[in-house]
């Protein structure tokens, strides 16, 4: 900008000089005019680094044009380093060229006043304002208005600081709550069916029953569910209240689809008094998949196998896990036992789970009862994408 400034300075002024357009046109010699011009351009280019030496040496060159030849392009350049030089320079310019600006015009004024009359006086009083203090007024209001802008982005920036600090400090309360909620509630009756299992096994073994007792292996199943939960409920518990910044809890790791078979022996032992077989296929290569889809995967594999258990008929619940590039397939049937039936505390909620699992990683989830069974279809995308937006 400074330079295209110069530039225009400089042809413009030529212009004017070639059609002599400036005073005594006939007397002054042409490398006066020319001369002021010049200096005048170089000092735009440093009108905003160096402004007490372009106010210096313009008020200079300014005063030599106007006794040389009064180019208008030198005045209206002088002007523009005026402007700059409160633009771009400190509060103690802005005041210095305030007062000698108001000094010019009033001694131009009066000498005019004194030698030509009222009506020089008053011209020269308007053109000397328009020169002197015009520029000087404009480069303060600008930069006032520039100093207020930048105070209102500093202060709608902080706004929203703070904005962002309440909503996290908000956040921190609720995960606060929900672990004391969780603590409180689920993990103590988690321990408390953990506690009456243990005290069920040992009459079982005072009574000596078998190993191979239903009973016992009833127990055992009970027993060992409620504590691995009671465990899981208290790492998930501490990750909850881990949230002030700090490193998270390293002993609790997201399970993953490596962990299917164990809750598909789980699934076994607790399915074979209600006359429920697991079977468990595989296709595509199986590779490792991002950290969110592998957890998602894992809580719908888990969700529908307990459906099975608490809803299914006798007979066999097939588990397929389709490995494609871009998608991972996760296909469950089990019997489908139909017809009304006492709905358990929190009947439905573990659909709507699973549902909104595939939802936010972008893939799809359906369940139904479908030629006999309950079928759950879920396909989540493995690509880089997926991980990223979980």
């Amino acid at each position: 900008m400074d330079r295209l400034i110069a530039l225009c300075g400089v042809l413009g002024g030529a212009v004017l000089i070639v059609f002599r357009v400036y005073d005594r046109a006939d007397e002054v010699p042409l490398w006066a005019v020319v001369a002021p011009l010049l200096v005048m351009a170089g000092l735009e280019l440093v009108r905003r680094t160096r402004p007490v030496l372009t106010v210096s040496l313009g008020g200079l060159a300014f005063a030599a044009g106007v006794f040389a030849g009064s180019l208008l392009a030198t005045t209206i350049m002088y002007t523009d380093l005026l402007y700059a030089a409160v633009l771009y320079g400190s509060h103690r310019m802005s005041r210095v060229l305030h007062l000698t600006g108001g000094s010019t015009v009033l001694v131009l004024s009066a000498l005019a006043w004194w030698k030509s009359g009222t009506a020089a006086g008053l011209l020269i009083v308007v053109v000397a304002s328009l020169v002197f203090l015009a520029p000087v007024w404009t480069g303060e209001l600008v930069r006032k208005h520039r100093q207020e802008a930048e105070s209102e982005r500093l202060r709608a920036e902080q706004t929203a600081l703070l904005s962002e600090m309440d909503r996290r400090e908000a956040v921190v309360a609720e995960r606060a709550r929900m672990a004391r909620e969780l603590h409180d509630v689920v993990a103590n009756h988690l321990s408390a069916i953990a506690i009456h299992a243990t005290g069920a096994q040992s009459v079982a073994r005072r009574r000596q029953l078998p190993a191979d007792d239903p009973l016992v292996e009833v127990l055992a199943v009970i027993r060992e569910n409620s504590v691995q939960g009671l465990a899981e409920m208290r790492r998930m518990i501490g990750l909850l209240r881990d949230s002030g910044g700090g490193e998270a809890d390293a002993s609790y790791a997201a399970p993953d689809l490596a962990a299917v078979d164990a809750l598909l022996a789980k699934a076994r032992a607790a399915g074979q008094d209600v006359g429920l077989e697991f079977e468990l296929t595989e296709h595509g290569e199986h590779r490792d998949v991002p950290v969110p889809v592998g957890l998602a995967a894992y809580r719908i594999v888990q969700e529908s196998l307990t459906n099975a258990l608490k809803h299914a008929g006798p007979g066999l619940v097939r588990l397929r896990l389709e490995f494609e590039p871009e998608r991972l397939r996760i296909a469950v049937d089990s019997p489908y036992r139909g017809g009304a039936g006492r709905e358990l505390p929190g009947a439905r909620a573990g659909l709507v789970g699973m549902s909104e699992r595939a939802g936010l990683l972008g893939g799809s989830f359906e369940a139904g009862p479908r030629d006999g069974y309950w079928s759950v279809r879920a396909v989540l995308p493995c690509g880089r994408g997926s991980e990223a937006g979980a």
